[in-house]
């Protein structure tokens, strides 16, 4: 089935929610449903912005990180009920870059163990930790944006949705998307100016 369908069918799932069901079953099917969309993402955003956790020795992989964000999926639903597919994407979102962020960390601490064990390495800030410094600090700024801006920011820059495919999640069109994630990354240029290369001196 189509994105088109899938849309359809969480907004199906999402409005049961709100009647006297018990919520469980209800969040698993909606899960079980959007699954095929939930991989894509959860692929493409390990792929393209946390390729160091597929190598040894953390090896991960889609399937692996799909399980966990599931996981995350049913806790966080538990509490939080998005009203439209917008906003469980959205929410799907949140939980995968989280799930990634806690597994680079430990990652992290690993290696830094292992450095002041060895003694062999270079320190943390160069070895090319996907949580350096000013990893965190381009993180911090993104979810500092204004939500419109943020969630387009995250399909598009970070998962690596097209901007069709960002529209259809958002509910806009492909040109509104432009616009917002235009907005975006003036606002992030502004924060994160400072770490752009050094120009090369006229003279």
């Amino acid at each position: 089935m189509g994105e088109d369908h899938t849309t359809i069918a969480v907004q199906r799932f999402l409005g049961q929610l709100e009647g006297d069901a018990p919520p469980d079953p209800i969040v698993r099917a909606l899960l079980e449903r959007s699954v095929d969309r939930l991989h894509l993402l959860c692929a493409t955003m390990l792929a393209r912005k946390y390729p160091r956790l597929m190598r040894p020795p953390l090896n991960l992989q889609s399937e692996e990180m799909l399980s966990a964000v599931v996981e995350r999926l049913i806790k966080a639903m538990r509490e939080v009920r998005p009203q439209t597919p917008r906003q469980f994407f959205a929410l799907a979102n949140r939980h995968m870059r989280w799930e990634l962020n806690d597994l680079a960390r430990r990652l992290d601490e690993r290696s830094r163990a292992a450095e002041l064990r060895e003694e062999m390495l270079p320190s943390p800030a160069t070895s090319g930790s996907v949580l350096s410094p000013n990893a965190a600090r381009m993180l911090d700024a993104i979810d500092r944006l204004p939500e419109e801006e943020r969630e387009v920011f995250e399909l598009v820059r970070i998962q690596g949705t097209t901007h069709a495919e960002a529209a259809e999640i958002v509910g806009v069109s492909p040109k509104t998307v432009q616009r917002r994630l235009n907005r975006a990354m003036l606002l992030l240029s502004d924060q994160l100016g400072d770490l752009r290369p050094a120009e090369p001196n006229a003279g």
